[in-house]
């Protein structure tokens, strides 16, 4: 138990000062920060540390592999039922590949990373399949994810691409297009990366005026994000640190 309490009051900690962070860079951005939400990129670390983040208030989640994912998803929504806690929301943010779209939409309220024409239908199909999506319930969000340097291993569709992808989205009945997800490249300044995400996002209203999210910044850009207009971050290590943990 001591051990348990010691990480919540660090998860705790680590809270606090990234919420100060991002309160900072929306003071200096003339920002709300009501305007950004914040999601916990949890990959490798347990559902324990989900549900003690869920019990500090946190509400969105992000996972980058659907073989660690879905079972963490489970064992947290056991254990928020067990303590009569609100169900928090699923973020997919990592590479998916079509195979695995009827897996992620089983919990995950929300996918990233939507590249390619051929995920899209695997998607929407997945999500008309899953009581209480599609044509059942709420759409499954699903966000473009552009890529800023064009490199195929890290994903993204070019930007040239990103209009006939949040075209397919909107098509298909069983999807809500949500808006761009982004990763700055590495070694770049993020800034002047993330200078391309508002007439992206532009592009993308068009397809939607109400698909506004725009997903970007991490640990280490999150500033250089907000000032670019970012409406959700996937914070990991700032949030949990760079500890290994077994995921239970």
């Amino acid at each position: 138990m001591g051990a348990e309490r010691s990480r919540q009051a660090e998860l705790a900690e680590r809270l606090a000062a990234t919420r100060s962070r991002i309160g900072a860079a929306c003071a200096a951005a003339g920002r709300d920060p009501a305007e950004v939400t914040l999601i916990a990129v949890t990959k490798t670390y347990p559902a324990s540390d989900v549900l003690a983040l869920a019990g500090l208030g946190l509400t969105d989640f992000g996972e980058n592999r659907d073989q660690e994912a879905g079972p963490k998803a489970a064992a947290v929504a056991d254990g928020l039922a067990g303590t009569g806690g609100q169900p928090v929301s699923w973020h997919f943010i990592g590479q998916l590949q079509s195979n695995k779209a009827h897996s992620v939409a089983r919990y995950a309220r929300f996918v990233h990373s939507v590249d390619r024409i051929r995920l899209v239908r695997h998607l929407g199909a997945a999500a008309l399949a899953v009581p209480g999506l599609g044509a059942f319930g709420p759409a499954l969000t699903c966000l473009v994810q552009v890529s800023l340097d064009g490199d195929p291993d890290r994903g993204g569709a070019p930007a040239s691409r990103v209009r006939d992808v949040a075209e397919a989205i909107e098509a298909e009945p069983g999807l809500a297009l949500g808006g761009l997800m982004a990763v700055a490249p590495a070694g770049a300044d993020p800034g002047h990366a993330f200078a391309a995400l508002r007439p992206l996002s532009a592009e993308i209203r068009s397809v939607n005026p109400a698909a506004g999210i725009i997903s970007a910044g991490m640990s280490g850009d999150l500033e250089a994000a907000i000032a670019s207009g970012a409406t959700h971050l996937r914070i990991g290590t700032a949030l949990l640190g760079n500890r290994s943990v077994p995921v239970r």
